[in-house]
């Protein structure tokens, strides 16, 4: 008997701790938009990982449960049944709603500053980090004479 109540406590917190850590696909793609073709479905479900809801903003609409988001994957699926190339959909779907679309931005142009700063901050902190210590060491008082050490050990024992 306790070990049935035993398996009965893991299995619920297994089945309320598998959703959360991410065990299963997000379910937010409706049967009505999935494509009869395997392979441009497959295309749209990558296309659309990589492409932020714009309501939701830290997810993907391949996740997300917004209207727009689903209206966002209507629309890639459009596009890829009127043929167009991966780059081109992806380039669409800036153009409508500019670069903030996209789940990990282009690295060319101004974003190379974006791309560029993280590592460059990082490196001058450690140099003004470094410059410090090194200040530090060279304002290190002198050590104390026999007079002070004295004086110490006289005033320690008071």
């Amino acid at each position: 008997m306790r070990a049935m109540l035993r398996a009965l406590v893991i299995a619920v917190i297994l089945g309320l701790a598998l959703p959360v850590m991410g065990a299963f696909p997000a379910q937010a793609v409706q049967p009505d938009e999935i494509l009869d073709d395997p392979s441009l479905e497959a295309r749209a479900r990558a296309l659309s990982a990589n492409l932020r809801c714009v309501v939701c903003q830290n997810e993907s609409i391949d996740e997300s449960n917004a209207d727009l988001a689903r209206d966002m994957r209507l629309v890639v699926r459009e596009r890829l049944v009127a043929g167009d190339s991966d780059e081109a959909v992806m380039q669409f779907m800036v153009d409508r709603y500019g670069e903030f679309v996209l789940l990990s931005p282009r690295r060319d142009g101004v974003n190379i500053i974006l791309w560029a700063s993280g590592p460059i901050l990082l490196l001058l902190g450690l140099g003004f980090a470094i410059a410090a210590i090194r200040r530090r060491g060279a304002d290190a008082p002198e050590p104390l004479s026999e007079e002070e050490r004295a004086r110490l050990k006289e005033i320690m024992r008071e």
